[in-house]
């Protein structure tokens, strides 16, 4: 049966059948719904790692952000980068993990990225979001780094254990 149909479009569903799905849907997303964010450890050609200090929340972070409705993880590490930075992709981006962020909710899971080639679009001007992105040699990091970026630092560059937790 499925080989007869092959190639061809799945039966249209009648309104009753796309609305039960659809509220179904939304009742499963209101108890199990579950966000997902992406950080991008990106590095410059001396090795120094790029950070960014937020306007709403302290400390030094990894750029990052939400993944959009539609929208690939690696999308979102490529357009979170290049808005919170003005730095683009020079090179491929690699996983480095999945972690969930326990400290932001039950339902928060992050996907980091490691980009060792980024260009420079110029500085970026500071706003309410980003006051600051910046290189810093990984031996002098900024006062503030987040316990999250701290751990992904050393995961990826001392070789230290991947933990699922953020």
């Amino acid at each position: 049966m499925a080989s007869e149909r092959a190639g061809q479009a799945p039966p249209r569903r009648s309104l009753g059948e796309r609305l039960r799905t659809r509220i179904a849907h939304k009742l499963f997303l209101l108890h199990r719904a579950m966000t997902l964010g992406v950080r991008v450890v990106a590095t410059d050609e001396s090795g120094a790692v790029l950070l960014v200090r937020h306007g709403y929340v302290a400390g030094w972070h990894l750029p990052g952000g939400g993944v959009d409705l539609g929208e690939t993880c690696e999308a979102a590490a490529a357009r979170e980068l290049r808005e919170e930075t003005h730095c683009e992709l020079a090179g491929p981006l690699r996983l480095h993990g999945l972690f969930f962020n326990i400290r932001v909710s039950r339902r928060d899971h992050v996907a980091v990225y490691v980009a060792q080639r980024v260009k420079s679009l110029g500085p970026r001007p500071p706003d309410r979001e980003i006051l600051e992105a910046r290189f810093f040699p990984r031996d002098a990091l900024p006062a503030g780094v987040t316990p999250g970026t701290h751990a992904r630092l050393e995961e990826i560059f001392e070789d230290r254990p991947i933990s699922p937790f953020w």
